[in-house]
């Protein structure tokens, strides 16, 4: 029965508003998570594979450029690399599936999966309870904030306390704009926070002397320090760590409980960990494949 516009009009807005929240480029969620699960089978990945999907012999996979070295660009291509693109590939792999990689807004994300567009989402996604309501994770990464200044840290920082009272540049709608918000609520002399559209514009405050430190997701931390070698400088603390997740339809639990094996037998053949220590972000590694652990 077909619903009235209006009505039609905000569900399709409560579907882009999960999907436009709660990342690992932007807020994490704040409740905890109670579908928590491990699913136990004898079978093979591939095996386990719903038979429509077997049939159809492609695994669709949505991604947002822009997130180095998660996922983005060859350098003068549209070709997708990154960890999601190299992971989505092993993954399929393990289906005995070829994969299709399709770069969509971020926003769209979600709601593209929920249409039925996408089989899978891979893009830095934190598996969150608002989340939760519209699709299931898979959590293949554990990851958090780190804070970074110029290079040999001249204003010897060494925890988020010490921003108190200092410059501090945040990304808009982040999760490390909460972390520093939080950090901010207690100190006595207060930050003075300045927000940029994205990570690598923040890094020219740093830059500029505008700012002294900033958060940013350790993936992300680690590769623009070693781009611009001898520029930065992370310090080795994770903040507000959570999981992020391969986004499934919730309609679709057979090809989730088949992708969650799939990334469990990558990483026991330590084919995972090597795909994640071919981008430098080995220390987010994950040990076992979950279904919605976030909190």
């Amino acid at each position: 029965m077909k619903r009235p516009l209006f009505l039609r009009c905000l569900a399709a807005l409560a579907v882009v508003a999960l999907a436009s929240t709660a990342c690992g480029r932007s807020g994490q969620g704040d409740a905890p998570s109670s579908s928590s699960s491990r699913v136990s089978d004898s079978r093979s990945a591939a095996e386990m594979l719903p038979e429509p999907h077997r049939k159809e012999g492609v695994l669709r996979v949505a991604t947002a450029v822009g997130y180095p070295p998660m996922e983005m660009y060859k350098p003068g291509t549209t070709e997708l690399t990154g960890v999601d693109p190299a992971l989505a590939e092993a993954i399929a792999g393990r289906l005995k599936l070829r994969v299709e990689l399709t770069n969509a807004a971020f926003d769209g994300l979600i709601p593209g999966l929920t249409s039925g567009r996408f089989d899978l989402v891979m893009s830095s996604m934190t598996d969150s309870a608002q989340r939760r309501r519209a699709v299931d994770f898979v959590d293949y990464f554990r990851t958090g904030g780190v804070i970074m200044t110029k290079k040999g840290n001249p204003q010897g920082i060494a925890s988020l306390a010490d921003l108190c009272g200092k410059n501090v540049v945040l990304a808009k709608g982040s999760s490390n704009l909460r972390i520093g918000e939080e950090q901010n609520a207690q100190c006595e002399e207060k930050m003075r926070i300045s927000q940029s559209e994205d990570a690598p514009t923040g890094l020219l405050q740093l830059d500029s002397g505008r700012a002294v430190a900033t958060i940013v997701d350790y993936p992300v931390a680690r590769m623009f320090s070693e781009k611009k070698s001898g520029a930065y400088e992370v310090l080795p603390k994770q903040y507000g760590t959570a999981p992020w997740g391969i986004a499934v339809s919730k309609s679709q639990t057979g090809l989730r409980d088949a992708v969650r094996t799939a990334l469990q037998e990558l990483i026991d053949s330590g084919e995972y960990r090597k795909i994640l220590d071919t981008w430098d972000v080995g220390d987010s590694a994950v040990t076992e494949a979950t279904v919605n652990d976030g909190q």
